[in-house]
């Protein structure tokens, strides 16, 4: 619990994920929508018909490409911090000197 208040592990991937989810039910629910109201509609429906299962299709895709993107980011923090990690055992580490370092 002392990690999450203090900020050293990060709750966000997590939320991320969930959104995703309701993102794709959102995308699902908006494109089934679109169908039927496309398919009970007078004029213009073929339109919104294919305008539904686009929505249909590419929602989920979009929302799971913007999701990795942010999920991206938390990555690149967790590398960074193993290599600040890595060079701080190197440093404290008397057998790691390089042979260089001794010329």
């Amino acid at each position: 619990m002392n990690e999450y208040l203090s900020f050293r592990k990060m709750i966000t991937p997590a939320i991320i994920q969930i959104l995703f989810w309701i993102g794709v039910v959102i995308c699902v629910i908006s494109g089934i929508a679109g169908i039927a109201a496309g398919a009970s509609a007078d004029i213009g429906g073929g339109k919104m018909v294919f305008t539904g299962f686009l929505t249909l299709i590419l929602g989920p895709i979009f929302v799971r490409v913007y999701c990795e993107l942010i999920i991206v980011m938390f990555r690149i923090l967790d590398v960074l911090k193993d290599i600040q990690s890595g060079k701080k055992a190197e440093t404290t580490s008397p057998a790691s000197s390089s042979p260089s370092a001794s010329e």
